[in-house]
């Protein structure tokens, strides 16, 4: 220990000059931290999701569910296999160890699907993996109103105009519409009418696909170019879809308007959104493991600021849920409790030691403490949250406390020194005040680090 402080006292200036570099360091470092509401407590994990439209809990669990499991069961990293099955979807998930290389079990799980995923029933649709998501993973809940238009039309400008722009941004993983209403042409067969027309459902569903179908017209060959034909669908408005012919009876055709009523109108919705009191768009923007959710929030905000002027009669309300907020109190925080400390330590040693140089030097304790802490925090890969912000600031408390005690000796010492008769070189008075209490002050120290110490060595959740 004497060792350490007569060395750092001869090389002051490179003490100084290290002192520089760590704080430039730590300010650098501290700009790109990612930053998020609470720390990555989730395990690496592959979701693969099913619909089947039509099917039983019982049978989506024993026609989809079983036999995804089967087939992912060994994939590289498993830990545990879990799944959920519900009326018309399929939801497994595989828990990976951690340590695993997520995107290469991803891999893996993809291949395997594309092998088994032809043998799933004809009601299911093609399974699909979700994107890798934060365990933290929404972002932002962002209200999409209107008193002008129809929800079918926001869902229309949802789903091609702001989710296509914020899905670019980076760190955003999936951006999920609530409430939407797709547009479709609804077909409502009219029994009595079929009856009456001798035509079964079979025939009528057998023409509308027919009709909707878009196939491809090939090409003529010309003199001296090729043309390639276009088939252009003649159905633009429900109108068009209710005269196609159904069958023929008596030589004349039987129109589907005849036989059923052609409406525009949307799927049964499975959630809705209410915005404002009144029917409207929740869109919940998802980020991906990686994200800086303060980074990433800013980014969205204004990526909906661009957005606004080409979205007149929409209201957009980003302000539902933004965890980003807790970060940003949270920094705030830390920050008024570095200006309360440095206020406190500047009076209190103002006061007793009529010193300012002497408050100074314990000030810049706080500073070089924490762009310190956070250098390591990074390297260490955590991010900065709130756990880790009202650590910090309980932290401070105890960098403050040996900095006061180690200058106020220094200080005493000193001044003993000048009014003694025979005054000893300031280099062996600062050395021997330091070294005086550096024992008390290290053992304290070291005190509090044994207390937290069995905490580094939890496993599990609780450890991670």
């Amino acid at each position: 220990m004497s060792w350490l402080v007569s060395t750092s006292l001869r090389l002051r200036v490179l003490v100084l000059a290290l002192a520089v570099v760590l704080m430039i360091v730590g300010v650098r470092t501290a700009r790109n931290a990612p930053l998020d509401v609470f720390p990555e407590f989730a395990p690496p994990l592959v979701e693969v999701q099913t619909e089947a439209p039509g099917l039983s809990t019982e049978e989506v669990e024993s026609l989809v569910s079983v036999p995804l499991e089967n087939a992912l069961n060994g994939t590289i990293g498993l830990k545990t296999i879990r799944s959920k099955s519900v009326l018309g979807l399929s939801s497994v998930v595989l828990i990976l160890k951690e340590g695993t290389d997520l995107m290469a079990a991803r891999q893996v799980v993809q291949e395997r699907l594309s092998v088994e995923a032809p043998r799933l029933p004809a009601a299911a649709h093609p399974p699909v993996i979700l994107p890798p998501l934060s365990s933290t993973s929404r972002l932002l809940k962002i209200g999409v109103s209107s008193r002008t238009l129809s929800q079918m039309d926001l869902t229309i400008l949802a789903k091609w105009t702001i989710r296509p722009r914020l899905m670019a941004i980076p760190g955003v993983a999936n951006v999920a519409i609530w409430g939407q209403r797709d547009r479709q042409y609804q077909v409502l067969v009219d029994p009595d009418r079929l009856r009456a027309h001798a035509v079964t459902l079979d025939t009528v569903v057998k023409a509308v696909t027919d009709a909707s179908a878009v196939a491809a017209g090939g090409f003529v060959d010309m003199p001296n170019q090729r043309i390639a034909v276009r088939h252009r669908s003649p159905i633009e408005e429900p109108e068009d879809l209710a005269k196609i012919t159904v069958a023929f009876r008596n030589g004349s055709p039987l129109r589907l308007g005849d036989v059923a009523d052609v409406k525009v109108g949307f799927p049964p919705p499975i959630g809705d959104a209410v915005i404002n009191d009144g029917p409207g768009l929740l869109l919940i923007v998802e980020k991906q493991p990686t994200g800086n959710t303060l980074e990433v929030t800013r980014n969205v905000e204004k990526a909906l600021d661009d957005l606004r002027p080409g979205l007149q009669g929409v209201d957009l309300d980003p302000t539902i849920f933004r965890p980003a907020t807790f970060i940003e109190r949270s920094l705030e925080n830390l920050k008024h409790a570095m200006y309360v400390g440095c206020a406190l330590v500047v009076v209190i040693l103002v006061t007793f030691l009529f010193d300012w140089r002497t408050a100074l030097i314990s000030l810049t304790a706080i500073p070089l403490s924490l762009m310190a802490a956070t250098i390591v925090l990074v390297w260490w890969g955590a991010t900065i949250n709130t756990m880790v912000l009202a650590g910090l600031v309980i932290a401070m408390g105890e960098v403050v406390d040996d900095a006061i005690i180690d200058v106020e000796n220094i200080v005493r010492r000193l001044r003993l020194n000048r009014a003694s008769a025979r005054p000893l070189p300031a280099f062996r008075v600062v050395l021997n005040a330091s070294l005086e209490v550096r024992s008390a002050v290290v053992y304290a120290s070291l005190i509090v680090i044994l207390v937290f110490l069995p905490v580094f060595f939890l496993e599990g959740l609780a450890g991670s």
